[in-house]
């Protein structure tokens, strides 16, 4: 109990927030990393695994490849990169000390969740839906864009709400070479044997994890274009509606 009484004393001192060192610097300083990470994996993963979701072939391979980030340890991957000629352990602007490889690192481990339930998503979208499109005469955009898309946004979107959850967690690896976030007063709690610190900001991210949880939900539900009472009225239709497209294009004949 002694520990948790010197974390709550951590945590209830306004010293231990601010300044160039304070929880808050270094709150703002991890979810820039995780912003950062995150954007860079959602722009290689995303229009890749929609694409090849839309085409229905070359997905295993893409999936594979992108759960690779998966078997190879994160640290281990930041390790190698920090002890390369490059990107090394310098400076990258506002990302501070290994900063570069830090992002490398956080953005392979972001791509995983990404490409898997974009690819997935776009793929298990009802066969009769899209013949039910074909028989309408819409072209393979059109029937990507106010189709396929429309109905596997939900799944789409929560890979990226893991993948932010995730990064947010991990991102705390970079003050194991003494880049920034949260990580930090983990690291020096534990380090100097004063675990009400470390444990502290253990809870900080802990914490902070749940908000961007609370926060990936409802934006999920916010950005999801089509709701998921409409996506199941909207298959229920175009499902009924595709015998019908067949019939009639039967009857007109080649």
């Amino acid at each position: 109990m002694t520990v948790l009484s010197d974390a709550w004393d951590y945590l209830t001192t306004a010293s231990s927030w601010t300044g160039e060192d304070g929880m808050l610097q270094l709150m703002a300083q991890q979810l820039l990393l995780t912003g950062t990470a995150l954007l860079v994996a959602m722009v290689i993963g995303l229009p890749l695994a929609l694409w090849l979701g839309h085409l229905g072939r070359g997905s295993l391979l893409a999936i594979n490849v992108s759960n690779v980030g998966r078997a190879v340890p994160t640290f281990a991957l930041l390790a190698l990169l920090v002890v390369a000629d490059w990107p090394g352990t310098r400076e990258f602007g506002p990302y501070g000390r290994a900063g570069l490889a830090t992002i490398i690192a956080l953005t392979l481990f972001a791509l995983p969740p990404i490409i898997t339930n974009a690819n997935i998503a776009v793929r298990e979208v009802s066969p009769a839906v899209r013949q039910a499109a074909d028989g309408m005469g819409m072209t393979g955009g059109q029937k990507f864009w106010r189709v396929e898309l429309p109905l596997s946004a939900g799944l789409v979107l929560s890979g990226v709400r893991l993948a932010l959850v995730q990064v947010w967690a991990t991102a705390t690896i970079a003050a194991l070479v003494a880049g920034p976030g949260l990580g930090e007063v983990v690291t020096d709690g534990f380090l100097r044997t004063n675990y009400g610190k470390g444990i502290a900001g253990a809870i900080v991210i802990a914490v902070v994890a749940l908000v961007l949880e609370a926060v990936g939900a409802f934006a999920q539900r916010m950005l999801d274009p089509v709701p998921r009472t409409t996506v199941r009225k909207r298959r229920r239709g175009m499902s009924e509606a595709a015998p019908i497209v067949a019939e009639k294009a039967d009857a007109v004949g080649p």
